[in-house]
């Protein structure tokens, strides 16, 4: 318990750390910082987790590893925009896989008879609205990229878009506090990823540095929080109906 406690409270030194080099657009010393992060994050998620689940397991391994990979590409030269970076690839392909792992972590769970029958409306809306989104953003770094890496931009952002709204089904179908807690970590993690991209292709403003390494601390603590709760099925709304007088 007291090593548990202890690696809890350098966790939370690092992050805080992590914020600051990114604030002062330290980058490499914040990449670094970030994989040092999820490395200790995995370990604790499987030295003090009662019900290890693999899925959200392979997401802190794949994405530590993507961090880790980061800190390496630092000493390697810049490629042309006309050239494939091997590097690049690599780093958003592990990203995009264990965002992957958190959807599947997800609809494994859903009953999509039911969910379809009880959510169509908001589904559609939330199809809609993914798809005008990611368009969107991914269209801000249309001129940094060539096609390849455009098209895996787009589809790292349309695999994030999706998190968040399978998260936010998820929320509205089973109503629980694991849910909800799996919801707030989605929606921290799409503004961080948005405002990062803001960050490194639109604004380079040290106020957007800040602000999505702070969003992206907050998800992970909520990812962690929701896995330390048991699964369980969709609660009852409160109702009247609840409840009826003699």
């Amino acid at each position: 318990m007291l090593v548990k406690r202890i690696l809890k409270i350098v966790l939370l030194l690092l992050a805080v750390t992590y914020v600051f080099f990114q604030t002062m657009s330290l980058e490499f010393e914040g990449a670094l910082t970030s994989a040092v992060i999820m490395v200790l994050l995995t370990i604790l998620y499987v030295g003090w987790t009662p019900n290890v689940s693999k899925l959200f397991l392979s997401f802190l391994v794949l994405y530590a590893l993507a961090e880790v990979i980061n800190v390496s590409a630092w000493s390697k030269p810049e490629v042309a925009i006309e050239n494939i970076d091997c590097i690049y690839f690599s780093i958003n392909t592990l990203y995009l896989i264990a965002y992957t792992l958190l959807i599947v972590e997800i609809i494994r769970q859903l009953d999509f008879k039911t969910v379809f029958k009880e959510l169509t409306i908001p589904i559609i809306i939330l199809l809609v609205l993914d798809v005008f989104s990611v368009t969107l953003i991914s269209n801000t770094t249309e001129g940094f990229f060539n096609f390849y890496e455009y098209a895996l931009e787009y589809t790292y952002n349309a695999v994030v878009m999706l998190l968040l709204s399978l998260a936010l089904i998820n929320y509205m179908y089973r109503n629980t506090n694991k849910s909800m807690l799996f919801l707030i970590g989605s929606i921290f993690i799409v503004f961080s990823e948005i405002i990062q991209l803001s960050y490194y292709y639109i604004l380079k403003d040290d106020n957007l540095g800040f602000i999505y390494s702070l969003f992206f601390m907050i998800a992970l603590t909520f990812f962690y929080l929701q896995s330390q709760q048991e699964f369980s099925g969709p609660i009852q709304d409160y109702t009247d109906e609840n409840y009826s007088i003699d």
